[in-house]
């Protein structure tokens, strides 16, 4: 260590973390309960340079240090009571990450030390040796030329979501070059480019790209945390996925990701980010302290009442972000601020959001959370998506969000997986899921689009596993197969993993057609896990959250060229008809005009569906008439939006059946647009024919109308 050489100023007390102004730069930190706060600067050799912070401005410490420039190397030793029966944990021996860095230089080193207690006695033994094991915050220049980017704003009930990890997506890519494979420049390399605007979605959410911890029992097993829900840092952008921090550029990762993100705007392609604030890295009691353990615990995190060593688990991670403190509240809006405005975030997926809406316990439509965002200008004009659940009492939560908010609809995914598995007596609930899952989000004021639609996600066997595995088949991830989710509502269409069988694998290449046909198909916003287009496995595994490898990424020497070729074909027709993707919901009733109504419900023998239907179990297939003149819908001119009347018809049955193709709208033929059973049939049926709609299998048809019928 050596002594400050420059003389320190007062500074301010906003805007919180390290500001360069061209001059110097300006530190603030807040901490409620230090007794002490001393800045940290080290140079490129480790060599320690402590600045007592003595201005204090409600509750913030705050310095000026004239010539400190963008690259500098900081962080922060918090002195108080080592108590941690009280929730008070500080130690000045541990060096601290400031909570508002907005770049890192390395990851975590354990083995330099990141406990302020002394491992083995519990938590009772403050440590008395230096414990510099977290990564440093740089001072950064926030200057970038973004050229007149513009959000690309695509309206909600337009979106389509492609679920994808920075790393997977390009680690193996042959056209992307090699030192540029799983970063955000992989991304931003033309080929990915080329691959995601052809595939036809219009939004690319990203697993967790802010700061994150590897586990050391992870470490340990020669595994790391490679989907990234062990956030450390909510400003910093995670360095393992940057070519420029490859190169020893630490500073060069945010214009990196601001170039990803500029790059993806020009193709019509928004960015939103899965982002982790219920819980952080430091874990439990006997967790490493890191950042916000040291600097304020009993702000920054729950803690039990009269029980302060402990925390409140709603995360199955050790511990949950206090929400309810004006301090931790305003770090999380401070945090999605500074992805909009600085970063050109489109949106956010809020991971286990139900933690975010606790009060005291209970997840709460009230809380400040949800306040703050609604009146926030900014944040609340970008999408906003919850992850409906945690792991406490009463954390489901789906159907359950306020206005504004989207969801991952559980349920949709639950439900469309018994059905294609066979399941009888869903009519009902699939008939919900095909039009927006009305019984969840029409009496609280959203619209269809607030539906997520999923069959898959990170979070599970991708749709070929869906279709291939029966069991999890873990055992890479070293924890006796015992991780992971037991009830995967998957089916392995006669033989467990890879086989040989033709009549299996025609199968399975039908099933993960139909349920791809379905999801996109469907009214509310399909997401699509990113691989499922190009037929990804994971070999079984459903839980692969700490595979960095084969397991994970894509394969792109063996994508399945006519999923994909199929997949794409799926988007552009749910692109090209405005009827499948509904703004409002159905009414059911007749068009105004005309003798025909918005939707109907057909069985195969082209009667519409009675309540016996829709309530015996026996009912596996249904068809569903979209009216194009019943949209009731205008275009940004305000043009009347109409579309071609269309035809969807659902078999999960063993048998094939004749479909009598109803006499609906004018219609005197039907034109074939989709099968799943044959991705290149062909097919003209006159209203009142029959038609072949082979067991388990999707078929959609429309009805080529003239304009003058359309007037």
């Amino acid at each position: 260590m050596t002594t400050p050489t420059p003389q320190t100023r007062p500074g301010t007390p906003h805007p919180l973390g390290a500001t360069w102004d061209g001059h110097g730069t300006n530190f603030a930190l807040y901490s409620e309960h230090a007794a002490a706060v001393e800045l940290c600067l080290f140079d490129a050799e480790g060599n320690e340079t402590r600045y007592p912070v003595t201005e204090q401005t409600a509750f913030v410490w705050h310095a000026y240090v004239p010539g400190v420039q963008p690259g500098q190397r900081y962080g922060y030793r918090v002195s108080g009571e080592y108590s941690p029966a009280r929730g008070l944990r500080f130690n000045p021996n541990v060096v601290l990450l400031d909570p508002y860095a907005k770049a890192v230089e390395g990851t975590e080193q354990f083995d330099q030390g990141v406990f302020a207690y002394v491992p083995g006695d519990e938590d009772n033994t403050m440590q008395t040796g230096d414990q510099r094991g977290a990564p440093l915050g740089l001072v950064v220049d926030p200057s970038f030329d973004w050229q007149g980017d513009q959000p690309p704003r695509v309206p909600f009930h337009q979106s389509v979501i492609y679920e994808a990890h920075v790393r997977g997506l390009t680690m193996t890519h042959p056209d992307v070059p090699e030192e540029l494979r799983g970063t955000y420049a992989g991304i931003a390399n033309p080929p990915t480019l080329k691959y995601l605007k052809e595939l036809g979605i219009t939004a690319i959410e990203l697993m967790p790209v802010h700061l994150h911890v590897d586990d050391p029992f992870l470490l340990d097993k020669g595994l790391d945390n490679y989907w990234g829900y062990s956030t450390l840092s909510f400003f910093a952008p995670e360095v393992r996925y940057s070519a420029a921090a490859r190169q020893g550029d630490s500073q060069g990762v945010i214009a990196e990701f601001k170039g990803m993100v500029k790059a993806l705007h020009r193709e019509g392609i928004e960015v939103i980010l899965d982002v982790v604030y219920n819980h952080t890295a430091e874990g439990n009691h006997l967790g490493p302290t890191m950042s916000f353990k040291g600097i304020d615990n009993p702000t920054y995190y729950r803690l039990v009442t009269g029980d302060e060593r402990h925390y409140f688990d709603y995360t199955g991670t050790g511990n949950s972000l206090n929400v309810r403190h004006p301090q931790t509240l305003q770090l999380i809006m401070d945090s999605l601020r500074y992805w909009i405005t600085e970063m050109h975030i489109d949106g956010f997926r809020f991971d286990l959001a139900s933690t975010l809406a606790r009060g005291l316990h209970e997840v709460d439509q009230l809380s400040s959370f949800f306040t703050i965002i609604h009146q926030d200008p900014i944040i609340s004009q970008v999408k906003l998506i919850a992850e409906p659940w945690d792991v406490g009492e009463g954390g489901y939560q789906v159907g359950n969000f306020p206005v504004n908010w989207a969801e991952w609809n559980g349920i949709y995914r639950d439900d469309m997986r018994a059905f294609w598995q066979g399941a009888g007596g869903l009519a009902s609930d699939i008939g919900y899921r095909l039009t927006g899952s009305s019984d969840l989000y029409q009496s609280d004021g959203r619209k269809p689009y607030a539906s997520i639609n999923f069959i898959t996600a990170h979070d599970g066997f991708t749709l070929r596993d869906t279709v291939s595995y029966n069991e999890k088949h873990n055992g890479a991830n070293q924890e006796g197969n015992n991780d992971g989710h037991n009830d995967n509502k998957s089916w392995n269409c006669g033989a467990e993993g890879p086989t040989d069988d033709p009549e299996i694998e025609a199968l399975r290449q039908r099933q993960q057609r139909n349920m791809l046909a379905t999801l996109v198909l469907s009214q509310g916003t399909p997401m699509i896990l990113g691989g499922d287009e190009m037929g990804r496995t994971q070999n079984g595994n459903n839980n692969a959250y700490c595979q960095d490898n084969e397991i994970s990424w894509y394969d792109w020497a063996n994508v399945d060229e006519k999923l994909l070729a199929f997949t794409q074909k799926l988007l552009r027709l749910r692109r090209e008809h405005p009827a499948l993707h509904r703004r409002k919901f159905f009414s059911g009733r007749t068009i105004r005009g005309q003798d025909v109504r918005d939707i109907v419900w057909l069985r195969f023998d082209g009667q519409e569906m009675t309540d016996s239907d829709w309530q015996s179990a026996a009912t596996q297939s249904l068809g569903v008439f979209l009216g194009g003149d019943g949209l009731n819908d205008v275009d940004a001119m305000g043009n009347p939006v109409q579309d071609d009347h269309l035809l969807l018809m659902l078999s999960s049955t063993y048998i094939d059946l004749p479909f009598t193709l109803p006499d609906l709208g004018g219609c005197g033929e039907w034109e074939l647009l989709l099968d799943t059973y044959d991705d290149d049939a062909q097919e003209q049926v006159a209203s009142g024919g029959e038609t072949t709609l082979h067991a388990r299998s999707v078929k959609l048809y429309r009805c080529a109308r003239s304009e003058a019928s359309r007037a």
